[in-house]
């Protein structure tokens, strides 16, 4: 069987990797539209560092996963400590936010403890993320955190997401949240509080650990972007922008749904492309930036739920590479900036982007002056967070029904199955559809 992979990301690198070995596959090729392959988890060279589409680091509840990841990083990869803040009406909390509760000013600190204690929606079974944030931390976390930063990072109003990305949160125990108002710490997600990065080469490294072990039978193209997709006599053909066709006996897609669908277009029904249409996802966009001094000290990761400055999440990308600062004492720091097609942040231009990061930096007094910003530089990536609306559910899974039942195309991947998958679940769920798809080409050749 010849198999073809469309998209070369984590997820369609790695599970060419778990499908290699099996006997009733002759080839595997991996076709992807852009000059280098790795999708969201590409990094790129900025300033001596690599810095990734927002830094991806690298954690799992499941260890024989973590353990395979590690394997993958050949030795490059060391163990962090998780140091975040969040900034907050000027001043910093400690992460996550209802574990730092006494460096709130008073009235919100009063908030917080006492909506938390004396919950009326504790009872209710939440329907949507906003009531899942209201039921499980009370209106004060709810209000002055969880439902603005939901706001900015999603750019859609949390009462018409549902609660996939959320219910996997724990209820925080309230003695934890009374020590939190007193001032005595406490850790939340402690699945998180040490992690794992590549030490160099950014979590690039990670796709490159897959595609050094792909034997002969794997061929990755890159450059090749597809634009029809049609069968013939059992066969797929897929074609490219500049005419080439190659054939196939089965496809997997990790593209993102919208993309397969306008090559596929002539043969889905008017449901399917209904559903399609309805998906929901965010662009981003990363700005690598070099400051002429470090304002983050020991913070990796600051988030920031004010509306007025324009990214939601700060990053020290000298943190991730166990150094203080470069020799000059400069820091290197990318800023996060959620947006969608057509919108205000979509139709600014770079330079207006720029200067709006540097006004928030300003703001938060992160840098004294602007001239503090040595090199600044705007990146914009189209598919970046997938949007669980209250349809979500529904339409993903009548889409992949169709293709893997009725077309027999498996979908895989985060944008390739819609779903906001991290980089452990995407190797675990690569790992698992390459049993599925092995035992389903050993049933397809058995003889009757």
């Amino acid at each position: 069987m010849r198999i073809g992979i469309l998209g070369a990301g984590l997820s369609g690198v790695s599970l060419a990797f778990f499908l290699q070995d099996s006997e009733n596959i002759s080839s595997i090729s991996i076709l992807e539209k852009e000059m280098e392959y790795g999708g969201l988890c590409r990094s790129f060279p900025f300033h001596d560092i690599h810095y990734d589409i927002g830094p991806h680091i690298l954690f799992s509840k499941d260890r024989s996963v973590m353990q395979l990841v590690i394997d993958f990083l050949s030795g490059n990869v060391h163990t962090i400590r998780r140091s975040n803040q969040i900034y907050h009406k000027c001043r910093y909390i400690k992460y996550p936010f209802e574990n730092d509760l006494y460096h709130l000013p008073d009235e919100d600190r009063a908030y917080c403890l006492n909506t938390f204690l004396n919950n009326p929606y504790e009872k209710f079974r939440p329907a949507n993320m906003m009531q899942f944030f209201l039921t499980t931390f009370g209106e004060g976390i709810t209000n002055l955190y969880l439902r603005p930063y939901n706001e900015k990072i999603w750019k859609f109003d949390p009462c018409f997401m549902d609660t996939q990305m959320v219910e996997r949160i724990p209820k925080p125990p309230a003695e934890d949240i009374i020590k939190s108002a007193q001032g005595i710490c406490t850790e939340g997600y402690v699945h998180q509080l040490n992690f794992q990065y590549p030490k160099t080469g950014g979590i690039a490294s990670l796709v490159d650990g897959f595609a050094v072990r792909h034997n002969d039978k794997i061929s990755l193209r890159t450059g090749f972007d597809i634009r029809h997709i049609d069968r013939d006599n059992g066969t797929w053909k897929v074609t490219s922008a500049k005419g080439e066709t190659l054939v196939f006996d089965r496809l997997v897609s990790t593209i993102p749904i919208p993309e397969l669908a306008m090559s596929l277009v002539h043969l889905l029904p008017d449901r399917i492309l209904s559903a399609t249409g309805e998906l929901k996802s965010n662009s981003i966009i990363i700005c690598p930036m070099r400051l002429e001094k470090d304002f983050l000290g020991a913070n990796f990761v600051i988030t920031c739920a004010d509306s007025s400055i324009i990214f939601h999440r700060l990053s020290k990308l000298d943190f991730l590479y166990d150094r203080q600062t470069a020799g000059d004492g400069s820091v290197t720091v990318v800023a996060e900036i959620t947006y969608r097609k057509n919108d205000t942040i979509d139709a600014m231009t770079d330079d207006r982007i720029a200067q709006q990061v540097i006004d928030g930096l300003l703001k938060m007094q992160l840098i004294n002056n602007p001239q503090e910003c040595l090199d600044i530089i705007v990146k914009r990536f189209e598919y970046s967070y997938v949007i669980y609306d209250l349809n979500h559910r529904n339409n993903v899974d009548t889409i992949k029904h169709y293709y893997e039942h009725t077309l027999g195309i498996w979908l895989a991947g985060r944008f390739g199955e819609y779903e906001y998958l991290n980089m452990d679940s995407i190797v675990k769920r690569m790992l698992e559809k390459s049993i599925e798809i092995k035992k389903s080409l050993f049933i397809e050749r058995m003889p009757e």
